[in-house]
């Protein structure tokens, strides 16, 4: 077991709302860019579909790609169905919902993922973890789109792999 940390709850919790906030904020207007300033310039992200990503550059190219392509562009919100903050880690441990924007029968499609945030100090992260089945996101993105292209409501530009039967 490493040293105990030296950050409180409460600067966890702050941190972390603060990083939803961000996120969020990115994901309304899609400049995703501003998601990679949360992270210390050094800092590892580490995605199971798509890899390892290090310092915060990498981690800018990378977010700003995939979250501006699809699937990525049709997830509107990334709210914590929970949280458990490590204190003595400097975690904070959480299920984040990935819901996909109405495909048009107000239907809600929300893959879900665990996400480890590992905390720096001074409301930045030294690393995030996603964890979760990229067969699972799979199922979810082909059943949106089957209801979306029922609906009408295809998006324009869509990959090749996504227009597919």
């Amino acid at each position: 077991m490493g040293p105990m940390s030296t950050w409180t709850r409460e600067e966890l919790a702050d941190a972390f709302a603060h990083f939803q906030q961000q996120v969020q904020a990115a994901a309304d207007s899609g400049e995703w860019s501003r998601f990679a300033d949360l992270f210390v310039e050094d800092a590892t992200y580490v995605e199971h579909a798509y890899g390892r990503f290090s310092g915060r550059e990498e981690i800018r190219e990378w977010v700003t790609r995939t979250m501006t392509s699809f699937p990525g562009n049709e997830m509107v919100a990334f709210p914590a169905n929970w949280v458990t903050i490590d204190v003595e880690r400097g975690w904070v441990i959480c299920e984040i919902a990935n819901p996909m924007r109405d495909p048009g029968d107000g239907s809600v499609i929300s893959p879900s993922n665990l996400t480890i945030l590992r905390y720096a100090g001074n409301g930045m992260w030294r690393e995030e973890e996603d964890v979760y089945n990229p067969a699972t996101f799979a199922t979810a993105v082909k059943q949106w789109l089957a209801i979306a292209a029922e609906h009408g409501q295809l998006p324009e530009g869509l990959p090749a792999w996504a227009t597919q039967a």
